[in-house]
């Protein structure tokens, strides 16, 4: 059993880009491998959500926080307030990782002790994804640099890596 990392831009809601990390998701967990994932709006999002409809007990299902899902959950309330997402996007996210951590605590994998959120962390937590990962698929949107990060420390392991490029 692989554990593959879906990595992508959260910032670009694409209808073509949704349908194919959820179309990724299910081949992965219907051969019987295992996904990680980051936690994040967009593509983080969409894997995670399309995860959960197939593995209902989310025993092959790692989401790796940068910080803890308290502390991310008032970062994320604030980018909402400054209007950077939305209330809907901060609400939906939140609630989908407290329903990961109920379905199965040990699939929410939280970075004790993160103060601040910002480049240094996610990038922080890039590397543990990297780590825990056998393969990476990205999905890259105008060159993202987190997402770049995520391919750069993949191909510096030796895992395979797959990216998907989009131009929005």
């Amino acid at each position: 059993m692989s554990k593959i990392l879906i990595s992508g831009s959260w910032r670009y809601l694409d209808k073509k880009l949704e349908t194919l990390v959820r179309k990724t998701v299910r081949e992965i967990l219907e051969r019987g491998d295992e996904i990680i994932t980051g936690g994040a709006l967009g593509v983080d999002f969409w894997a995670l959500d399309e995860a959960l409809k197939i593995d209902l007990s989310a025993s092959r299902i790692q989401v790796f926080l940068p910080s803890t899902l308290s502390f991310y959950r008032k970062h994320y309330k604030k980018r909402a307030a400054e209007g950077i997402i939305s209330t809907r996007q901060y609400k939906d996210l939140i609630a989908q990782l407290k329903e990961l951590r109920n379905i199965n605590k040990a699939a929410l994998i939280e970075t004790p002790g993160i103060k601040i959120l910002n480049q240094v962390t996610y990038y922080a937590r890039n590397s543990l994804e990297v780590y825990h990962a056998d393969e990476l698929i990205a999905f890259q949107v105008n060159q993202s640099k987190g997402t770049e990060d995520v391919i750069e420390k993949a191909k510096k392991k030796g895992i395979s890596v797959q990216v998907h490029h989009f131009a929005l």
